[in-house]
């Protein structure tokens, strides 16, 4: 038998990333996904599992650009609340620190159509935990 791995799809393939648009030391990011027509459901809507990663995406990178990468943002909460449907196209997930505290924060984002529709909402408790501890730990999980 031959090993014929190929590579896999990176996280931001899969989940349609086109660019990331701001990283603001203060505390916000700004990301473009291009909703595909494979992420939707009945009517051609786009999955709510999407649009969650989305504005979850957009809160974790808005904690790395006003922490650094020396941290990994662990969601401990997110609540998402949607208020119109995601089509195919391009949508804009935004993030930014609510509060911030030394370990424990609160983000808000929002996912937007081109024309400033808010399609939905997320709220998200984020714990600061240092990089070199979750790679460690991960490496012990996979030997």
């Amino acid at each position: 038998m031959t090993d014929t791995h190929t590579a896999e799809p990176s996280l931001y393939q899969i989940m349609g990333l086109v660019r990331i648009v701001n990283l603001d030391p203060e505390g916000r990011a700004t990301l473009e996904y291009e909703a595909r027509p494979e992420m939707c459901h009945s009517g051609g809507v786009v999955q709510g599992g999407f649009v969650t990663g989305w504005i979850d995406a957009a809160m974790a990178h808005a904690v790395i650009a006003r922490h650094g990468k020396g941290f990994v943002p662990m969601s401990l909460e997110l609540k998402v609340s949607f208020f119109a449907p995601a089509r195919p196209g391009l949508v804009i997930a935004e993030g930014w620190v609510e509060r911030a505290g030394k370990r424990t924060n609160f983000y808000e984002g929002h996912l937007k159509a081109p024309d400033g529709t808010v399609l939905a909402k997320a709220t998200s408790t984020i714990l600061l935990v240092d990089t070199e501890r979750v790679v460690a730990a991960s490496k012990a999980a996979t030997q």
